[in-house]
């Protein structure tokens, strides 16, 4: 054969189906990273809604120092420009696909860029916060009201949790299942009882839990059907002047109400590693000092990352 009469392919002559599979095996770096620009259909197919139905940025920490001014975060100039380049090329190739939203725990995204994110994924369902330092009432309720498909939330514990909650049950009909990072107390349960009652999944693991919170839970959120509790610290707080006590088992009292739950997920074990920490972090997990992705876990595989 001569080579005269050889078929040479381009790459761009790929079919876009074989380009998107091709995709597929790219972490989000490597998708942002300029191949939408090598020609038209290299750029169609990295716009291909498979590619973008979550955008997962777990990988993604903010370089900062701690200040003891609002928002008591400084951030390096440098790694916010990596989040916004990062970001907002994704949003621009995901036109609007993307249904499943994964920041990390540590990463301080600004109030305007979560109101330019929510803007452009209006069909989000999944939602993993990241830390609230930099993020205001008004950013995270403006993201919610575009937000009406949301089903499910991930994100870290809240001094005043009802403006949110509030939003969540005015706006995302399909609300349905909660996870709480962090500190859960009884202010926290009674803003779930009365904005969201209708939940069905709710995660507290490695928080400190009271004992009455629990039962006020157990009691008062009956459309719940999976409730995990693992590895939390479970407090029980006995009229003055009797001090509260670190509980080692449930009593039969909370077994028997969650009786009703189709999963009450648990986990008190002293061998347990995970048991431990949560004690030594006194039912504050400081996930920072442990091994990276050890947040993303949950009993409950629907939140498990």
């Amino acid at each position: 054969m001569e080579e005269s009469d050889r078929v040479v392919r381009r790459w761009e002559d790929l079919d876009i189906d074989i380009l998107v599979k091709i995709f597929q095996s790219f972490d989000i770096i490597e998708l942002t990273s300029g191949i939408a620009t090598v020609c038209t259909s290299w750029r169609m197919a990295c716009c291909d809604p498979l590619l973008w139905r979550t955008l997962d940025l777990s990988m993604m920490k903010s370089n900062f120092i701690k200040i003891p001014l609002e928002p008591y975060v400084y951030v390096d100039a440098r790694s916010d420009k990596t989040l916004n380049h990062l970001l907002k090329t994704s949003l621009s190739l995901s036109q609007g696909n993307i249904m499943t939203l994964i920041f990390h725990f540590n990463l301080y995204v600004s109030d305007d860029l979560l109101t330019y994110t929510a803007e452009r994924c209006p069909r989000l369902r999944r939602l993993v916060m990241p830390a609230w330092n930099r993020i205001k009432k008004t950013g995270i309720c403006k993201a919610i009201r575009i937000w009406q498909d949301l089903e499910s939330l991930t994100m870290p514990s809240i001094a005043n949790p009802p403006y949110l909650l509030e939003e969540i049950a005015n706006n995302c009909k399909n609300f349905s299942e909660l996870k709480v990072m962090g500190p859960f107390d009884n202010f926290f349960a009674a803003t779930i009882i009365t904005y969201l009652p209708k939940v069905r999944v709710l995660s507290l693991r490695c928080s400190m839990l009271v004992k009455d919170t629990l039962i006020s839970i157990l009691d008062e959120l009956r459309n719940l059907e999976v409730l995990n509790i693992s590895h939390c610290l479970l407090i029980e707080i006995p009229p003055p002047p009797a001090p509260r006590r670190i509980m080692r088992e449930l009593d039969q009292c909370i077994l028997d109400k969650a009786s009703r739950l189709r999963e009450f997920l648990t986990c008190m074990k002293d061998s347990c590693i995970m048991c431990q920490r949560t004690r030594n972090d006194e039912g504050l997990m400081r996930w920072y000092k442990y091994e990276e992705g050890v947040w993303k876990a949950d009993e409950v595989s629907s939140l498990s990352l």
